[in-house]
């Protein structure tokens, strides 16, 4: 299947919140994506099916050369078809872009599908929120990525 990856616009806004609502126990109203529009310190991208419906999104904020992964969020009808892959590379690239030192995001700890996303493009676990999350509670996994350190970040 092939996708694109569009920068966030305000007419993507409740395909995202949908996506949201079914991904996420606690998910991002559409107001506060609607913010991240126009965010000069936040990168969004939208996945969806060329020409059709969008099928996820990836952001992430970020100041001086310090950048944190905000979300990430696939249809579940889309995992598993290379949606996840098409945004974690989007986010890299803007971030080089950008001229980031590393990128940190949470996780949670039993959410292995994506654990081993984050792993595949070189993020190291670093961390532990505990109770970081509700509905249920659990455990945060911090990791981070490091640009210029990928020998370091492939875990070899």
């Amino acid at each position: 299947m092939e996708y694109e990856l569009l920068p966030l616009q305000r007419d993507f806004i409740e395909s995202i919140a949908a996506i949201e609502r079914l991904c996420f126990s606690d998910p991002w109203s559409a107001g506060s994506l609607l913010e991240e529009v126009d965010n000069p310190n936040a990168v969004f991208l939208v996945c969806r099916q060329k020409g059709g419906p969008v099928v996820g999104y990836a952001g992430f904020l970020y100041v001086l050369d310090e950048g944190y992964i905000a979300n990430i969020a696939v249809h579940p009808a889309f995992r598993r078809s290379g949606v996840g892959d098409a945004l974690m590379k989007g986010l890299l690239s803007e971030a080089r872009l950008r001229g980031l030192s590393f990128l940190t995001l949470e996780v949670r700890r039993g959410n292995l599908p994506a654990v081993g996303l984050y792993k595949k493009y070189g993020f190291i676990p670093c961390g532990l929120r505990r109770g970081f999350y509700e509905k249920p509670r659990e455990d945060a996994l911090l990791m981070k990525f490091t640009f210029g350190d990928e020998y370091e970040n492939s875990g070899d």
